[in-house]
């Protein structure tokens, strides 16, 4: 498996995403998933479902050393108290302490200094071995690491062909963390893009696995596709076993104009303009 190397940390590139995957399909997905041959776990206290994803590791006979898994806080428990309650309680419905803890969200009601002192009691605490941001901005991002004596190892974005990270990315390679993408498929609107089809057709894979490949084939950038499909699962790895030439890569590249973001809300930062 391709890892990113991150301040410490050895990141495997293709990570398994279980946002809604609760209950029983929870658990065995994780479970097939791990059996299949991937190595990072990505879950949420927001998602409900550590327990099922705890016991997806723990059944899956793939020994505990060998998998990462990250989780994340919500900014309703950013105060100092309530993260540090929430990440034990992390580590008690996984079964195991994580090895990276993110902020899911920045908040704008609680202070940033305050969740950062936080996130390193947690990681002193033993709560998680490497401490991380997700959907951070270049500004929150510079905050955080002014904060924090500890290095950051991961910012886990919305990446996609549809939306630019041009400014974020070097950024981040600057910091020598790693670019996680959630929603790396802009939730399967690469199927009908004729410019991926087409890239697709020419190495005998489809759309999703292109975008991924894509994805993981730039510097210090990995990605977390979730399905509930174990068929699914198995194709997803078979980007490990391909590359798209340089001119490729730049087709789909060029596609980043459009500036498609899924993940905006009412709560979301302002984000970084295009570089």
């Amino acid at each position: 498996m391709t890892t990113i190397k991150a301040n410490g940390a050895n990141i495997p590139a293709l990570g398994f995403g279980t946002y809604q995957l609760t209950g029983t399909l929870g658990t065995d997905m994780v479970a097939t998933a791990l059996n299949l041959g991937y190595r990072h776990i990505d879950t949420a206290r927001m998602y409900g479902n550590e327990v099922e994803v705890g016991r997806g590791i723990a059944t899956s006979g793939v020994p505990r050393d060998q998998v990462f898994l990250t989780t994340k806080i919500w900014p309703d428990e950013f105060g100092h108290d309530d993260f540090l309650r929430s990440a034990e309680q992390s580590t008690k419905n996984l079964g195991t302490a994580p090895d990276l803890l993110l902020l899911h969200w920045p908040s704008k009601s609680i202070p940033l200094d305050e969740t950062m002192a936080a996130l390193v009691e947690a990681q002193k605490r033993g709560f998680t071995r490497f401490i991380g941001v997700s959907n951070f901005t270049i500004p929150l991002l510079r905050m955080a690491t002014e904060l924090s004596p500890i290095p950051l190892v991961a910012n886990q974005v919305e990446y996609h062909p549809y939306l630019s990270q041009d400014a974020l990315l070097p950024f981040h390679r600057k910091l020598g963390i790693a670019t996680v993408a959630h929603c790396p498929s802009a939730r399967g609107k690469v199927m009908d893009d004729p410019v991926i089809k087409e890239i697709a057709d020419a190495h005998g894979m489809n759309p999703i696995q292109v975008t991924l490949r894509w994805l993981i084939q730039q510097e210090d950038v990995g990605a977390i596709p979730r399905t509930s499909s174990e068929k699914n699962a198995k194709s997803n790895l078979k980007v490990l076993d391909f590359e798209l030439t340089s001119e490729e890569m730049e087709k789909i590249s060029t596609l980043r104009r459009t500036n498609y973001r899924i993940c905006d809300f009412d709560f979301s930062p302002v984000w970084d303009a295009a570089a």
